[in-house]
């Protein structure tokens, strides 16, 4: 997982959709997604959104976000269909970002949001697109890429209080598309994992061992790296098998900024709570200059909160339960990002990446009868993770 900057956006950007900008730069896309050796993609049931489009329904997008360029495989449906997309983007991408690339971005319908603040702008901006707009939006309500092909992390509720919202005012139907983004390797990606092992193993100063079973091996350096995480945090190595080690050290790092900010009301998700936590890690800092150690202090702080994202993003049985080359090779880059600190893993070997559209959701418009964005969040998560297991499924049997 990548490490961005937590702080105050420095300012808005606005989409600056242009549609024939978008057509010019597909081959842009269709470049990286060469590169990544992301041969094929396959659209499914993209009928489903053509028909929300011409139907005039505002139409919100909601995929799992489960590696990079994900985003670009589903801009092929933008391709297919002739319709660009608005996507909501981390401002942090605009912020590492040069004044070239944020035109670009911005050119391409994205447009920023603060996560870890209330954004009017960014709020104000999804919901006129949804009710005004004639191009979908694109919302990835995880929040951050995973690496779980097969597994949808907890939708956060963003993206449904958008759709409500704009539901209840609209002059059209507000319709919810879940989309299932699935890679598979059409080669061997195993040599390619065995030699990032080998420098995963010298990182922790040890001697590579190829001769042992490739997922022993990865076992291996996941516990010891949680382990020097725990002797750091807690100053011992906890018991218990690795999902159980995972969450309890999630809820230690969790709970001692909770008590630490006074927050006495914490969100339902991990990533809620987290989000929260910078919150008034920002709030402080916003409130004067801070001392040296101060300064410190609210680093740190911050860096346990990345710590906390990336337990939060280990599922400790992933592997173990179905240890197929896809979970294997994730888990690997998860591995590789986490503790060699590069931006992208390794690009193992060639994938087809099947992307499937789900039957669309109308949005209710009463509020006296509406679900709680809550409520809607999992509705969604789970129509995602249904079309993932099909498609894991189909998988097995082809």
């Amino acid at each position: 997982m990548n490490s961005q900057p937590y702080q105050t956006p420095p300012r808005f950007w606005a989409p600056k959709l242009t549609p024939w900008f978008c057509r010019c730069f597909r081959h842009m896309r269709d470049r990286d997604l060469s590169r990544n050796q992301i041969v094929e993609v396959e659209l499914r049931n993209v009928d489903h959104l053509a028909r929300a489009i011409d139907n005039s329904h505002g139409v919100l997008i909601t995929p799992n976000h489960s590696f990079h360029f994900d985003s670009y495989c589903l801009l092929r449906a933008s391709d297919q269909l002739t319709t660009p997309f608005y996507i909501m983007t981390a401002w942090q991408v605009f912020g590492i970002s040069t004044p070239w690339q944020q035109w670009v971005m911005q050119k391409n319908g994205c447009f920023s949001v603060n996560r870890e603040g209330v954004d009017t702008e960014s709020f104000k901006t999804a919901v006129d697109i949804l009710q005004n707009r004639p191009h979908p939006l694109v919302i990835f309500p995880e929040g951050d890429i995973y690496h779980t092909n097969d597994h949808v992390t907890p939708f956060r509720e963003g993206a449904a209080a958008i759709a409500m919202a704009a539901a209840r005012k609209a002059q059209r139907p507000v319709s919810a598309i879940p989309v299932a983004l699935r890679a598979k390797y059409l080669d061997d990606p195993i040599p390619s994992v065995v030699k990032t092992l080998d420098a995963l193993e010298r990182r922790l100063l040890w001697t590579p061992n190829p001769d042992l079973p490739t997922v022993e091996r990865i076992l291996r350096i996941a516990s010891a790296a949680l382990a020097l995480k725990e002797c750091e945090v807690l100053g011992s190595v906890q018991s218990g098998n690795l999902p159980q080690r995972i969450h309890s050290l999630l809820e230690e790092v969790l709970m001692r900024h909770e008590k630490k900010y006074e927050i006495k009301n914490p969100g339902r998700l991990p990533s809620d709570r987290i989000a929260e936590i910078r919150r008034r890690i920002i709030g402080m800092q916003k409130n004067g200059p801070l001392s040296f150690n101060d300064q410190l202090r609210s680093q740190r702080d911050m860096d346990d909160m990345f710590l906390a994202t990336q337990l939060y993003s280990y599922r400790g049985d992933y592997l173990v339960a179905d240890p197929t080359p896809e979970r294997i090779a994730e888990t690997v880059d998860k591995l590789e990002e986490d503790l060699l600190k590069v931006t992208y893993p390794t690009v193992r070997a060639p994938r087809k990446v099947i992307v499937e559209f789900g039957p669309p959701n109308l949005v209710p418009s009463d509020k006296a009868n509406s679900p709680s964005p809550a409520d809607l969040s999992s509705k969604w998560q789970q129509q995602v993770q249904e079309i993932l297991n099909r498609l894991a499924q189909s998988t097995l049997n082809t």
